[in-house]
């Protein structure tokens, strides 16, 4: 059966802070025979370095990981620029397995992500979920969706995030074994047959009265709005001038897709969120999933207290769903709008109170990782979903 724990710390320099992460995650000196290691690390860590330490600590272990703009920890949330949160998990080789593809984006992303999930059903057989990590500036998530589910079938839930940098979209990176990515994607399977899966994701942003219709698109790439410049037409509907850069628009810059009433009844909120991750040289920009010609977004807006509330919605439905489980682990994406770019430090650090209170084991928090990055897997109305601007929590439990 596997076994998780976690920790998480804003050390500066980079082999302490990682060596500290370690010891404070396996206390008892069990590092060495850890099947597994999941981290995420801002921009500011020497990314070689780090790896390095994580392998002579962990000399067995797979290593998986990317860039993030925060780390959310059972310690709370760090989002300086020197922050690193890590899993270790151990168990049985059999209950794990693991793929990777080099270059994953808006161009091949079903093609590739099937190929992934093939590759592991080919070894390992059909796992009972996964983790996806992936770059969030150019991937096109529902092709990954869609391609994961082409070889495990939709029954199978797709968890995880897209790697982020400082909110800039620029360059984000993901990390596999020793070596270091811009483009990469890592497909994580859980064999385990005594562990579950919640996931649920909650936002809690109210639309606007702008409303811009798609005139030109090709796959996750979106070319015109009313007919002129995509980005154009956008940083005007944020009030914004066209020299804007996706740093300036990410914070306020959330456009939404109108969901189903079902889908509404579920969620919580009238829209799907999307975040626009990347600005072209001829005034095309980039979605993290593909937008069709002819789809309507709609401008939205943060409704601070909607936050709030809609997350107490959602942890009750946690409770309720896992009543008479242990929770052995929690993995969380975060959009990283929702820290400090959009909320200030008392209500970062309240808001992450009030996720990890309701799944505690007595007085203590699960092994707890999380990130702020460019988007978040979860499902909603039984459907592996990608969201923007949301939490995103991922409750790993036994019976």
């Amino acid at each position: 059966m596997l076994r998780f724990a976690s920790a998480s710390n804003g050390l500066v320099e980079t082999s302490q802070a990682a060596a500290a992460a370690v010891k404070a995650a396996a206390p008892a000196g069990d590092a060495a025979a850890c099947k597994l290691v999941v981290f995420h690390v801002t921009m500011g860590h020497d990314h070689r370095a780090l790896l390095a330490t994580l392998r002579k600590a962990c000399p067995s272990a797979r290593i998986v990981g990317c860039t993030c703009a925060g780390i959310i920890g059972r310690e709370g949330a760090d989002e300086s620029p020197r922050a690193l949160g890590l899993m270790l998990v151990w168990g049985e080789a059999a209950d794990l397995s693991l793929a990777y593809t080099e270059r994953l984006d808006g161009n091949n992303a079903r093609t590739a992500a099937a190929t992934l999930a093939g590759d592991i059903v080919k070894k390992h057989g059909k796992p009972r979920f996964c983790m996806l990590l992936a770059s969030g500036i150019d991937v096109d998530a529902d092709g990954c969706i869609e391609g994961i589910e082409s070889a495990f079938g939709k029954d199978v839930t797709v968890f995880g995030g897209t790697s982020a940098d400082t909110m800039q979209g620029i360059a984000s990176y993901q990390f596999l074994d020793d070596s270091i990515h811009e483009h990469a994607a890592v497909l994580v399977g859980f064999h385990d047959a005594s562990l579950r899966v919640d996931t649920r994701a909650s936002h809690g942003f109210v639309p606007a009265p702008v409303q811009l219709e798609v005139t030109r698109a090709e796959g996750n790439r979106i070319f015109t709005i009313s007919g002129e410049p995509a980005w154009t037409a956008y940083a005007r509907g944020l009030g914004l001038p066209p020299s804007a850069t996706p740093g300036d628009t990410i914070p306020p810059g959330a456009v939404g897709v109108a969901l189903s009433p079902a889908e509404i009844e579920e969620y919580g909120d009238s829209h799907l969120l999307r975040v626009i991750t990347k600005k072209l040289g001829d005034g095309s920009m980039l979605m993290p999933v593909r937008c069709a010609t002819g789809t309507k977004l709609t401008l939205m807006r943060r409704d601070e207290e909607r936050i709030f509330r809609n997350l107490d919605v959602m942890m009750k439905q946690f409770q309720r769903d896992l009543a008479g489980r242990r929770v052995q682990a929690v993995f969380h994406a975060d959009c990283g709008a929702r820290g400090r770019l959009t909320l200030d430090r008392v209500s970062k650090t309240d808001i992450v109170r009030a996720m990890q209170e309701p799944l505690m084991q007595g007085n203590q928090c699960p092994p707890w990782l999380g990130m702020y990055g460019f988007g978040e897997l979860a499902r909603l109305l039984g459907k592996n979903t990608f969201h923007n601007y949301t939490t995103a929590l991922y409750v790993i439990s036994r019976g």
